[in-house]
């Protein structure tokens, strides 16, 4: 349910938005078109690459201050990541790429609420981002709390509870295969249920789905290793 701070956090993200459509925004190069305006799988290759280059140390060396004028202008990010607060989880870094490539929405257990979809829907309507990913990740604090509640019924303070809530129906579903590591389980499948919630449940996102221009996938990146694979 959309409480009333968050419908105005909304309406304020789309006025600003519809402000910014409204006006034409430059390009980053001179005669060049902005780099998102690609397909959902040539973005989704990006990022792959890009991780690609990363696990093996091979890095892009960025120059942040080259392109800093064109930022201040505009922003044309390749791709939206819906991603977990965990420190250790950069996607920039992970996928290897620049300031104002990505769009970031952060949460403890990489799960959508009100205000997380808001956000996203802001990146496709309003920025054309013709990708989105949820990214997990191994060793997720979250779902292995959420596990705990699920499995020994612990108690957690604040409002985490709030936000196990949203995790234990993967917990739940993953434990229907027993023979699995169950948090690792998990992981994958909290990621797989965000996936559909947003293609398919959110009517702006799906609406862009349904026409091609948006994709929605999923990963879990492996700290250990360095590499993202697609779930």
């Amino acid at each position: 349910m959309f409480d009333a701070l968050s419908l105005t956090r909304r309406r304020l993200m789309l006025a600003g938005g519809a402000a910014l459509s409204a006006t034409a925004l430059p390009a980053w190069g001179a005669d060049a078109p902005p780099q998102n305006t690609v397909s959902p799988d040539e973005a989704l290759q990006r990022l792959v690459d890009g991780n690609g280059r990363y696990a093996v140390n091979k890095s892009t060396v960025h120059d942040f201050s080259a392109t800093r004028v064109a930022r201040s202008k505009a922003q044309y990010p390749v791709a939206a990541i819906l991603g977990c607060a965990d420190s250790r989880v950069s996607p920039e870094i992970v996928f290897d790429q620049a300031l104002g490539d990505l769009f970031v929405v952060r949460v403890a257990g990489n799960t959508v609420n009100t205000d997380g979809i808001a956000s996203l829907e802001y990146a496709v309507q309003f920025l054309g981002v013709p990708l989105i990913m949820v990214l997990g990740h191994s060793g997720c604090g979250a779902v292995a709390a959420a596990v705990k509640v699920v499995k020994e019924n612990a108690k957690l303070p604040g409002h985490l509870p709030e936000l196990i809530d949203s995790i234990k129906p993967a917990v739940t579903a993953a434990a229907l295969h027993p023979n699995e590591n169950l948090t690792a389980a998990a992981t994958i499948e909290n990621v797989r249920q965000n996936v559909t919630r947003l293609a398919t449940s959110d009517l702006l996102i799906k609406s862009f789905v349904a026409q091609g221009k948006v994709k929605v996938v999923g990963g879990v990146y492996e700290i250990d290793s360095g590499r993202v694979s697609l779930v």
